[in-house]
C-alpha cells in the first residue's frame, strides 16, 4: 500500500463528528481492524476487544444513518415551506384589493368577518356610555326599592294608595299614625 492510500481512510478521525458519512465510518472500521491485525496476540483480550469495537462501529454507523436521514427530512421540509411561503407570497400580491403594510401599520382583511370595526375612540365613547347608563340603572333601581318600600310602610299602616309614576311630584310627605318621612 502507498502513503496516500492509507492516509485516505485515517483522514475520517480528523473529522468532525456531524461531518462524519457512512463511508467515514467504513474507513474508520477499516483503519481500526487494520492496526488490531498488527497485534500479535491472540489472547481472549484482543478477541472481546474485537467484539466491542465492532459493536461500537454499528452503532456509530447507525447514529450516522440516522442523522444523515434526520438532516435530509429537515431540508426536504425546509424546502417545502419555501415553496409554501413563495406560494403564499404570490397568492397575497395577486389579489385584487391586496394591502401594502408600512411600519406600524395593521393590515385588515376586509372580508373577515371578525375584523376590527370601530376605531380605539369610537370603543371607548361607547365603554363611557355603557358606564353612564348602568349608574343610571342603580339609581333607577334604588329609587324603585324606595318606592317599594314606602309602599310597604303604608299597607302596614293601613293605608292604600295608587301612585302614577308618570306624575310623581318632588317632595312627597307621608305620615301615619306610627311612621313619618319625607321624599324630596
Amino acid at each position: 500500500m502507498e502513503f496516500g492510500e492509507e492516509s485516505s481512510p485515517a483522514r475520517a478521525f480528523e473529522k468532525d463528528a456531524f461531518e462524519l458519512t457512512v463511508e467515514d465510518v467504513y474507513d474508520i472500521s477499516y483503519v481500526i481492524g487494520r492496526d488490531l491485525l498488527k497485534i500479535s496476540s491472540t489472547g481472549e483480550e484482543v478477541s472481546d476487544l474485537q467484539f466491542r469495537i465492532v459493536r461500537v462501529l454499528e452503532m456509530f454507523e447507525t447514529l450516522v444513518n440516522k442523522y444523515n436521514l434526520s438532516l435530509e427530512e429537515l431540508k426536504m421540509e425546509r424546502d417545502n415551506l419555501k415553496s409554501e411561503l413563495d406560494r403564499i407570497i404570490k397568492e397575497g400580491s395577486s389579489r385584487p384589493g391586496a394591502q401594502t403594510s408600512g411600519p406600524n401599520q395593521l393590515v385588515v382583511d376586509l372580508t373577515d368577518p371578525n375584523r376590527p370595526r370601530f376605531t380605539m375612540q369610537e370603543l371607548k365613547e361607547v365603554l363611557q356610555e355603557r358606564n353612564q347608563l348602568k349608574a343610571q340603572l342603580m339609581v333607577a333601581q334604588e329609587e324603585l326599592q324606595l318606592y317599594k318600600s314606602i309602599t310597604q310602610l303604608l299597607q302596614t299602616c293601613g293605608l292604600h294608595i295608587h301612585v302614577n309614576l308618570h306624575h310623581i311630584p318632588k317632595a312627597v310627605r307621608l305620615s301615619c299614625s306610627r311612621h313619618q318621612f319625607e321624599m324630596l
